[in-house]
């Protein structure tokens, strides 16, 4: 099988169920930021060394791709395969609450950073929130099942939730942003 098909060099491309659209369709645009977000998780789990958190994104990813799959799906017509279930979405805010019991009370913002790996799961988040803005906008022209929404959005909060600990469990302090703009307060200060 070849990876060019030249199918889309007008720019269009097909939806499962062999529907033809532009490639700024809405949907497209949701089902493609929702894959970017694949594509980062991949990144940060050929990065840790955390076998735990490489098998949590790992099942993520896979619920992403069934997740993108539903949204490549025009309305009215059936969805190939499997599809994201609320226990997804459990499992999620089990792990979120875990990750609450071991990390010190969160009582300021915080900005990306600390170690490497932390650092690209907040940016794994920033582009979970896209793919749920995207969605969202697709859900006011099209048909979306909400669950879908809700999954972004409970899977940023998690991204968020496991960036602090594996910060936390690397020794690394938050980026808070109260002790940046104290820095720089003193440093203004200074001059």
């Amino acid at each position: 099988m070849k990876i060019y098909t030249k199918k889309g060099d007008k720019g269009e491309t097909g939806l499962l169920g062999n529907v033809r659209v532009s490639k700024a369709h809405i949907r497209v645009d949701a089902y493609g930021h929702v894959d970017e977000l694949v594509s980062v998780m991949g990144l940060v789990r050929s990065m840790t060394e955390d076998q735990q958190l490489s098998d949590i994104l790992g099942s993520i990813q896979l619920e992403l791709f069934f997740l993108s799959s539903e949204l490549a799906t025009p309305p009215g017509r059936d969805v190939m395969g499997e599809v994201v279930e609320a226990e997804s979405i459990e499992f999620m805010e089990q792990e979120i609450d875990r990750c609450d019991e071991e990390l010190p009370p969160l009582k300021s913002f915080i900005l990306p950073g600390g170690s490497v790996v932390a650092s690209y799961l907040q940016l794994a988040r920033t582009v979970c929130r896209r793919a749920e803005r995207s969605v969202v906008h697709l859900a006011a022209e099209e048909s979306v099942r909400p669950l879908l929404v809700q999954y972004l959005n409970r899977l940023s909060d998690l991204l968020f939730a496991l960036g602090r600990r594996v910060n936390f469990r690397e020794g690394i302090e938050d980026v808070k942003v109260s002790d940046l703009r104290e820095k720089r307060l003193q440093a203004s200060v200074e001059k």
